[in-house]
């Protein structure tokens, strides 16, 4: 096969690649605290006798612009702005414990409290509200709730939300847009500690840092890019079809 469909190849699945997580930037400009993602390429050299210089490119994982999107205040008693490399704590489908910065809190039919569909847990476990109570959040995170027929004065603490304070890059990137802590030596992943010290503000939202513009126009480039890399293929199965007919004809 010719060697140059294999630097064809890898550049046509970069750009596939790219355009996915370009695509999901796009999808999630409007949804609070949403982290740009990036995909992580490396160099690979190509396997094979007689191919020393020759290197492809593979996808290496999830990379995120750590950048703050922008504070909307909103007034709602149930948004909250987390403070700079803060995160809320929410429960996965498989019972273990991720991060999020979305903020915007919701409670269920059940009287749970939910981000993004997944329940938010506390300094208990998930949190639970009476239902049809009046919900306020402190800037430490307390959840208070005054019940129906209740004094207006008359609230009662209920849980604290488990907030983490994390570094850029010391956490892993799902393709959820969740974030989950790195496994230990072991293999093992331990829920991170909550930190106390991590304040919140009430009645705002952090929006996505996502650039609509910037995303657009790497979408084109990686569908410029994309075409390129295809022409090269078939620019190479045009040569190997010439080089063939020739061979034929001196036979």
């Amino acid at each position: 096969m010719d060697r140059m469909l294999f630097t064809a190849m890898s550049g046509a699945n970069q750009a596939l690649e790219q355009q996915a997580v370009v695509a999901n930037n796009l999808a999630n400009v409007v949804t609070p605290g949403f982290r740009s993602q990036l995909v992580e390429m490396q160099s690979s050299p190509v396997a094979g006798e007689g191919l020393p210089t020759r290197v492809s490119v593979v996808a290496n994982g999830l990379g995120v612009d750590w950048t703050e999107g922008p504070i909307v205040h909103t007034d709602r008693a149930l948004d909250v702005a987390l403070g700079e490399n803060g995160l809320l704590a929410v429960q996965t489908a498989d019972g273990k414990e991720a991060y999020t910065r979305r903020g915007d809190l919701q409670v269920d039919g059940t009287g749970a409290m939910t981000v993004g569909g997944r329940p938010v847990i506390g300094d208990g476990g998930p949190i639970t509200v009476p239902l049809g109570s009046e919900i306020t959040l402190g800037s430490d995170g307390t959840i208070s709730v005054r019940e129906l027929g209740m004094e207006p004065r008359g609230l009662s603490p209920v849980g604290r939300l488990k907030m983490v304070s994390a570094l850029p890059g010391t956490l892993q990137a799902g393709t959820d847009g969740l974030f989950r802590a790195l496994p230990d030596g072991n293999g093992t992943v331990q829920p991170l500690p909550a930190d106390e010290t991590m304040r919140v503000t009430p009645g705002a939202l952090e929006g996505s840092n996502v650039s609509p513009t910037s995303a657009m126009v790497a979408m084109i480039d990686n569908s410029r890019r994309y075409e390129m890399q295809m022409k090269a293929i078939s620019t190479a199965d045009e040569n190997a079809k010439t080089a063939n007919s020739l061979l034929s004809l001196q036979g």
